[in-house]
């Protein structure tokens, strides 16, 4: 992909300039870096319907290697096919398509190491996430799910303030929500009338895609991963949500042809699938195992649940995104999860930072922060938004994007900065049914947090697991709302305790003293050669 600055990013997105974006991936056709997009475009026929008649692909090679690629018509004749190289050197591509002008076309192409700040995508590493060159990805998300279909301004807004904040992942919807009055711009389909549903289900509008993708590219620029929600039930007036399994298949292979390639795209099936009543669990795992077909790179899949959990153990789903908000009440709960499904999980909803008078849009800003310690002690991942309208009835951040206005955000990006100096890949439970409330790696790593508690002291046992007696650790007292690390002086020496053996101690410092306040946390890490 042509590198564009942070801020040329947000003007991109912001000023529905999604074909100058595409344009300028198309002129760097010599060469691409790894993990990049290249591009071919090349012009076809325009007569019949070209979406529904028309195929093209291409088939991407070096040495042994081969990655067959779909294309997708992009409107006035013109076809596109986007690759993201794995590897550098020299890659060789052939078209194949049942029009005789775009068939058999052949080039080649040179792929240069990665610029700085692209560790390429994200996949699931056991339980936890990194980059394809190994870097750990800490997932700190947020939801906006309509930011993408609001006015030119509001998208500006939102992108700058996404480029303050901490998250690295943002969910959006493709289809627009129907409830909100600010949505703007075209529909995904071709519209043949005035009336909502007055759009043709065989014919897409290009333009539609262009400001999506645009938005995607905006979000990579900045470092942050799409979670594209490719379905919802928020409608009632379009019909998106009502159409037939043959209309929503062609649906996800255009939207997989123009989006895969984006390095920073993740799949979500859908939010809240279980409202869908169209759709059965039968229906679910054959639209899965479309997108992961109709997908080369393989790049995250999930479901987003409301009452009834969809069985995420299948083998099309990488990793697990659950909707509850008692889960991360403690880490014991929020556990559980990966246990069941041996999966990464994201508790991607867990109720939002908000002044709604609803049970779901009320967490008060501690309350939010305290979901994603519970998360990150459980080895799990936790996703935020808010709810904080400027008057009563008016927008916020989960549905339209804009500005963020809470109190969670600073704060998780100091508990990021903490999941950055932690292990690698992520934190594990420790002793995890064992009533010990502890993350990190046996022997090594430990994080203790406190909640809403408020102790005035802690006992220094460190599960035996990995420790022999000798030890050396320090320790840190971490204040998780007012953002303070304050170290506790001196060492502390394991020895085996007494009249147990499940727990190693410091018999001359068997505890330490806590501030008998709220939010706070320990961390507990080997000295090293200790």
């Amino acid at each position: 992909m042509a590198r564009i600055s942070r801020r040329e990013a947000i003007a991109v997105a912001g000023g529905l300039a999604g074909s100058a974006l595409i344009g300028d991936v198309a002129k760097a056709a010599e060469s691409v870096e790894r993990w990049g997009l290249h591009e071919i475009a090349l012009e076809g026929p325009k007569e019949g319907n070209p979406f529904a008649d028309i195929e093209v692909s291409a088939r991407f090679t070096q040495g042994r290697t081969a990655i067959e690629t779909p294309g997708f018509y992009d409107g006035d004749g013109v076809y596109r096919v986007r690759f993201s190289p794995p590897d550098t050197g020299e890659w060789r591509w052939t078209t194949q398509s049942n029009a005789p002008l775009m068939n058999g076309r052949e080039g080649r192409f040179t792929v240069t190491a990665p610029s700085n700040g692209n560790h390429g995508p994200v996949s699931v590493v056991g339980y936890h996430f990194a980059h394809a060159d190994g870097t750990p990805f800490r997932q700190i998300g947020t939801t906006s799910y309509g930011w993408t279909h609001q006015p030119e301004a509001m998208r500006r807004l939102t992108l700058e303030t996404m480029r303050r904040a901490p998250f690295n992942k943002m969910r959006m919807a493709v289809f627009p929500n129907a409830s909100l009055k600010t949505n703007v711009g075209p529909l995904p389909f071709a519209r043949t009338g005035e009336a909502d549903r007055d759009w043709d289900a065989s014919r897409f509008d290009p333009a539609f895609f262009q400001r999506l993708e645009a938005s995607v590219a905006a979000l990579g620029a900045l470092g942050v991963q799409a979670d594209v929600i490719l379905f919802h039930p928020y409608d009632g007036k379009y019909g998106f949500d009502e159409m037939s399994a043959a209309v929503d298949e062609a649906y996800l292979r255009y939207v997989v042809a123009r989006l895969a390639a984006y390095r920073n795209v993740w799949w979500s099936l859908a939010n809240e699938f279980d409202i869908l009543k169209t759709k059965t669990e039968a229906d679910w795992d054959r639209l899965f195992q479309i997108v992961r077909e109709a997908d080369p790179y393989g790049r995250p899949r999930s479901i987003h649940n409301w009452r009834t959990l969809y069985d995420n153990g299948k083998p099309w789903v990488t990793h697990s995104s659950i909707q509850n908000g008692s889960a991360v009440l403690d880490d014991a709960r929020a556990e559980t999860y990966r246990s069941v499904w041996k999966k990464a999980v994201i508790f991607d909803e867990v109720c939002y930072e908000g002044s709604l008078n609803e049970r779901w849009g009320d967490l008060t800003g501690p309350e939010m922060v305290r979901a994603f310690w519970h998360g990150l002690i459980a080895g799990t991942y936790v996703g935020h938004s808010e709810c904080l309208p400027t008057e009563p009835g008016g927008g916020f951040w989960l549905g339209e994007g804009g500005e963020l206005r809470g109190e969670s955000a600073p704060r998780l990006a100091f508990l990021k900065s903490i999941m950055e100096a932690g292990p690698t890949p992520g934190i594990e439970p420790i002793d995890k049914w064992w009533e010990q409330h502890l993350g990190g790696v046996p022997g090594r790593y430990y994080l203790r947090y406190f909640g809403d508690e408020a102790p005035t002291e802690w006992a220094v046992d460190l599960p035996r697991d990995d420790l022999t007696g000798g030890e050396r650790f320090k320790v840190d007292l971490i204040d998780t709302w007012n953002m303070t690390i304050e170290p506790v002086p001196g060492e502390f020496v394991m020895r085996q305790k007494p009249n147990t053996r499940y727990f190693f101690s410091d018999p001359e410092r068997p505890t330490i003293a806590l501030p008998a306040r709220q939010w706070m946390a320990v961390r507990v890490t080997r000295v090293e050669n200790g």
